[in-house]
């Protein structure tokens, strides 16, 4: 989803830590500290081992920076959507879940949820919203009203991992 053209894994291999950061920064939302932390583990021989190796530094972090990323994130089909303040990642991401173009009665339920899932848990709900549609997402957006707050997290820092994954895959080729 990346307007920027592919980048090569060669490339990011040679990269020095800030070319690498402010190259694949986007990929974690408004918190390149991941991607800046994973990159003395070059040269990666894949995508794949690249984002694992994100995925580690995420792991090891401490509640409180997972936190941070969690509430880097923003509501779905919320204000910052609304005023147009999203990422360019989340504006498409959004998009291409038909987030965008909800009916006033699906707004409704979608500000509704956002707000008994921030009010119980502190932070945004996040989900891969390219992997679902309204209303697969209105379905988790529900369901996970009933998890406590470390289930929760780790749901997040998961679908932070998936969302990761597929923004690394469609701006980096091997």
């Amino acid at each position: 989803m990346s307007s920027a053209p592919a980048l090569s894994l060669k490339l990011l291999n040679s990269m020095n830590q800030t070319g690498f950061t402010t190259a694949l920064g986007f990929a974690f939302e408004l918190s390149p500290w991941v991607v800046e932390r994973s990159w003395s583990e070059r040269p990666f021989a894949s995508v794949e081992a690249m984002h694992d190796a994100m995925m580690e530094v995420l792991q090891a972090a401490t509640t409180a920076d997972k936190l941070a990323l969690i509430r880097a994130h923003p509501e779905l089909a919320g204000k910052a959507a609304i005023a147009k303040q999203l990422t360019a990642e989340s504006t498409s991401e959004q998009a291409s879940a038909g987030l965008d173009l909800l009916t006033p009665e699906e707004f409704a339920r979608f500000h509704e949820l956002n707000a008994a899932y921030g009010q119980r848990f502190g932070f945004p709900f996040i989900i891969a919203v390219r992997l679902n549609d309204k209303a697969s997402i209105l379905a988790a957006m529900q369901a996970r009203l009933a998890h406590d707050e470390a289930a929760e997290i780790a749901e997040a820092i998961q679908q932070i991992g998936l969302i990761s994954k597929l923004r690394l895959l469609d701006a980096v080729k091997a």
